[in-house]
Formats: C-alpha cells, sequence, structure tokens
C-alpha cells in the first residue's frame, strides 16, 4: 500500500471520529441531551464554546508535540482523548460533567489535525500532499454523515451513541500507532510563526469563518426543532445531508490548483452564507435539507482551503501551516456559539441567521496573496 493510501485512509477515519463524533455530534444530539440535562439555548451554546475552546488549546499544543515527539505518538493520544471524552458525555450525570467530557472530546481534535498534516509533509511525495490532505480533512463528513443514521437508528438514545463512538475511537488510536509515520514533517521546531502578510489574512478569515459555521454545527439541531417542528428522525435527516455534502471537500485541493484559492474561497463562503438562510428560516422541508448539504460542502472545502493557504505560506513547518488556520476557525467558533445562543434566546432564530450569514461573507473581503496562490500553482 502507498504511503498516500495508507496515511489517507488512516487519517480520513481518524478525523471522522474525532471531528463528525467527538466534536460536532453533541449539536446533532443537542435537543436530547437539554430534555434530559435541561440546559436551554444559552446553556447549550456556552457548552458547545467550550469544546470549541478545548479545541484551541488542544491545537496548539498538539503543532508544539508533533514538531518534537512526531506524528505517531500525537496522532495516537488524539484518538484515546476521543475516546475518553465520549465516554465522559455517555455517563454524564449532570450539566457541570457533561461540559468538562464535551470539552475533553472537543479537544481530541484539535490533537488530530496537526500530526496528519506531518504525516502527509513526511511520506507522501510533494505532487500529492495538497490532495491526500484535503481528502484527510473530508473524513469530518464521513463523521457526520455516519451520525445522523446512527442518530435515527437508536433515537433519543444519545447515550448508547456516544459509548458506541468512544468504542470507535480505540480502534482508531491502534490503527494509528501502527500505520502512522514517527516523523514530524518539519524541518525546524519550536516558536511562533511569522506573522506574515498571508498568514495574518488567514487568521482573519478562518476567524470569520468559525464564527458563522457555529449557527448549524452548534444550533442546527435546535433550530430545525423550532422552525420545522422536528424531532430526532428529522435532526439525523438534515445532519446525514450536511456530512454527505461535506465529502465535496475531498476535492478542494483539485478545485484550488484549478481555480485559485481566491475564487475557490470566495464562492464557498457565499454557499455557507446561503446554507445558513436556507436552513435558518425554515422554508421547507426540501430547501432545508439541501441548505444541510451545501453547508457540509461549503465547511469542509473552506476548511480544506485553509489547510492548503497555511501548509503553503509556512511551507517548512506544515503542522503549524495547518495550526493557524484551524486555531483561529476554532477562536471563532469559540466566539460565535454563546453569542449565537444569546441571540436565539434573545431577538430571535431569524435575527441570530441572518448576522451569521452575513459573517461569512465578510470573511471573503481577505485574500491570500500572490505568494500562497503562486505556490499553489
Amino acid at each position: 500500500m502507498s504511503p498516500a493510501l495508507r496515511i489517507g485512509a488512516t487519517g480520513f477515519a481518524l478525523i471522522a471520529v474525532c471531528y463528525g463524533f467527538a466534536r460536532f455530534a453533541f449539536g446533532l444530539f443537542l435537543p436530547q441531551i437539554d430534555g434530559e440535562l435541561g440546559l436551554g439555548p444559552s446553556l447549550g451554546g456556552v457548552i458547545s464554546g467550550g469544546s470549541f475552546a478545548g479545541y484551541c488549546v488542544a491545537i496548539v499544543a498538539s503543532a508544539i508535540l508533533t514538531e518534537r515527539l512526531g506524528a505517531r505518538a500525537v496522532a495516537t493520544g488524539a484518538a484515546l482523548v476521543a475516546a475518553t471524552g465520549m465516554a465522559g458525555i455517555a455517563l454524564a450525570p449532570s450539566p457541570l460533567i457533561l461540559a468538562i467530557a464535551v470539552v475533553v472530546a472537543g479537544s481530541s481534535t484539535g490533537l488530530a489535525s496537526p500530526p496528519m498534516a506531518a504525516a502527509v509533509a513526511a511520506a507522501v511525495s510533494k505532487g500529492r500532499q495538497d490532495l491526500t490532505n484535503t481528502v484527510i480533512n473530508a473524513g469530518v463528513s464521513a463523521g457526520v454523515a455516519l451520525s445522523g443514521p446512527i442518530a435515527l437508528a437508536i433515537t433519543g438514545q444519545w447515550r448508547l451513541a456516544f459509548g458506541a463512538f468512544a468504542a470507535m475511537a480505540l480502534a482508531l488510536a491502534l490503527a494509528a500507532a501502527i500505520s502512522l509515520p514517527a516523523a514530524s514533517g518539519s524541518d525546524r521546531a519550536g516558536g511562533l510563526p511569522t506573522m506574515t502578510g498571508p498568514v495574518l489574512r488567514l487568521v482573519s478569515a478562518s476567524f470569520l469563518m468559525g464564527a458563522a459555521s457555529t449557527a448549524l454545527w452548534s444550533f442546527g439541531g435546535q433550530i430545525v426543532s423550532s422552525q420545522m417542528g422536528w424531532g430526532p428522525t428529522g435532526t439525523g435527516l438534515l445532519w446525514t445531508c450536511i456530512g454527505i455534502g461535506g465529502l465535496a471537500g475531498a476535492w478542494a485541493g483539485t478545485l484550488v490548483g484549478r481555480f485559485g484559492l481566491d475564487r475557490v474561497h470566495w464562492a464557498f463562503l457565499g454557499l455557507m452564507a446561503a446554507s445558513i438562510l436556507s436552513v435558518g428560516f425554515g422554508f421547507g422541508p426540501i430547501p432545508t435539507l439541501v441548505g444541510g448539504a451545501v453547508f457540509g460542502a461549503a465547511y469542509v472545502m473552506l476548511t480544506g482551503i485553509y489547510l492548503i493557504w497555511g501548509t503553503h505560506a509556512l511551507p517548512d513547518r506544515p503542522a503549524t501551516g495547518l495550526m493557524v488556520g484551524f486555531l483561529t476557525i476554532a477562536v471563532g467558533q469559540t466566539v460565535g456559539a454563546p453569542l449565537f445562543g444569546l441571540l436565539f434566546a434573545g431577538p430571535g432564530v431569524a435575527s441570530a441567521v441572518i448576522g451569521f450569514a452575513a459573517v461569512a461573507l465578510i470573511a471573503g473581503a481577505f485574500r491570500s496573496g500572490s505568494a500562497v496562490d503562486g505556490a499553489i500553482a
């Protein structure tokens, strides 16, 4: 098996479990969790924001540890942290314990991404690195797409679902330990990256996109529950559509290579804004589900774009290059989740979705710059 296929398959599965299950499945099951533990929109937003905050700390630590310890050790640790957090969610007896477990589970995603970028840089030929990285990144969608049918199959049994997810994470820890290279993929280690123009613009764009995305990642289930009257079945269908749509993100590297990073960036920010409005206004079952699929495609495509942007802006430090964009996505989500919850509980869902769709569009004001686009071309 070629290194690209071996690392790509392992990374795809690891990202599916860490992102799709450990981080984003909380939003899918939030209505059922709220019904049992009595969270409310504001507390649900704070807990979601806490998950994103845990991710922020973890992704910085992961970039540092990957450059020092190598890809294999950190990726294996990410899977173990995901298993621990999701087991905690499954067993949580109170909102406080749930919040702690959600933060632990969410932090696994921060740990998982930098070692995968480093593994690709260390073992995959340069001409296949962008494609392999964006295929791995599309694992987010596979996890989300699988969590939807699981929610449908075990309606209301959110504890059972998270227990099963924890078992899957344990299996991925073993796979990562066996199949990933020990190397870091970095020519040098340590220190903050140089804040060049492309890096600063990446920080700005990814922060705004991350904030906008919480409209559906954290509150998609509650939006369709309030706007459409959907229960667990409808929410599960929405999540499945988000996941299936997100598989399109595997082609981020191909589209960027053909049309340029900035054009693809603008196009998918526009689609994200449209999808937030489509789901948020509840125009009907078909527009809502189509909006979910478009949101999934836009989100995963945009994260792939920021991955490429970061690794080309810092070519000698791939784990850190990925960390910059993904960290600021999470910082945006940390800010966005509680803000959306407050708007939802106060002025209402319409004001919240209009405001957050506008935030997605504003992110398009930031360009990657000729240095990054030239390196990709």
